[in-house]
């Protein structure tokens, strides 16, 4: 399914001319990784970051210090705020981005299974929290899953 979802994602990038970027932080690179398995993705994915650590969000992407340090590193508007500064860091056209729990221990007060996945393009910047369950690889190839379908109802 998630492969599909990929393929589906790199076609809608196609009709539209547009390309991608990844920001990534529980996925740490899956994502990225998910779309150039796909041949023909050279076409359309720049490239992809994985800022695993809290600090590099901040100084690679351009998330707000102030949010990080308000609300920590899995909420709503700093997966939006990553998705938004890869594609500016990237030049792309669309922004993707994940941040959550894997686990096994809770993080900023978030429980295991909490991820917010993100897609912002020139038209909309769309967010959604996921409640997963599973082990930690589970939990992060749902959220590979998860953000892909996320952009492919927003392309």
């Amino acid at each position: 399914m998630t492969e599909d979802a990929a393929a589906a994602v790199l076609r809608a990038l196609d009709a539209r001319s547009w390309s991608i970027a990844v920001a990534e932080s529980l996925t740490g690179g899956r994502v990225t990784a998910t779309l150039v398995d796909i041949p023909g993705a050279s076409a359309h994915v720049r490239g992809g970051i994985v800022a695993y650590a809290t600090d590099l969000k901040a100084r690679v992407l351009g998330v707000d210090e102030a949010l990080l340090a308000e609300r920590g590193a899995v909420d709503a508007d700093v997966a939006l705020a990553m998705a938004g500064g890869v594609r500016r860091v990237l030049g792309a056209d669309v922004g993707l981005a994940t941040t959550g729990v894997a686990g096994p221990d809770p993080q900023d007060g978030k429980p295991v299974g909490t991820v917010h996945v993100a897609v912002v393009t020139p038209e909309t910047a769309v967010t959604v929290e996921l409640e997963l369950s599973g082990t930690r690889d589970e939990i992060r190839a749902a959220s590979v899953t998860g953000v892909l379908e996320l952009a492919l109802d927003v392309l």
